[in-house]
């Protein structure tokens, strides 16, 4: 169990491990192509879960607004569109996977900056920590079952992009 249960925190803590991530696949020491599985399970399985416990939860408070979690799932549909476009490239560290790799990480940072300074900031002048704790484990519970059951496989992504 993590350190924290605050649902803010757990999505930053997140946020950075993405972060490292992102530098392993730019990395030619690094094994990039575990760092990129591990990556797309972590991102798939942490965007459902907001998706499925968290945004929710957050748009039925007043203060924080609805336009800027809508605007949050737009723009999971594009990291994931960014996401399978890199897992379909073949060769890892070519110059088409290092694109598509730069496009990723455009998108995410995006959208992880965005969602740092509208949704998680709503969040922590809006909702009362006994709150974020119960999302925090709500969060928690989702990501894990989404990583349990191979969320950022190739074929799930295709699935999640087509709907």
């Amino acid at each position: 169990m993590p350190e924290t249960r605050d649902v803010v925190q757990l999505i930053l803590d997140d946020h950075r491990k993405m972060e490292d991530l992102f530098r392993q696949m730019r990395s030619v020491e690094a094994d990039r192509a575990t760092a990129l599985k591990e990556f797309a399970d972590l991102l798939i399985a942490h965007a459902l879960a907001e998706e499925a416990k968290v945004y929710p939860a957050l748009k039925r408070y007043r203060n924080i607004d609805d336009e800027e979690v809508e605007h949050g799932e737009t723009e999971h549909d594009e990291g994931n569109k960014a996401l399978l476009a890199l897992l379909e490239v073949d060769e890892v560290g070519s110059d088409d996977w290092d694109e598509k790799l730069e496009e990723l990480v455009e998108a995410v940072a995006h959208h992880t900056d965005e969602e740092e300074r509208t949704i998680l900031n709503g969040a922590r002048e809006n909702v009362p920590m006994e709150r974020r704790e119960e999302l925090g484990a709500d969060f928690v519970e989702e990501r894990a079952h989404q990583l349990k059951s191979g969320c950022g496989s190739v074929e799930n992504l295709r699935k999640i992009v087509k709907s």
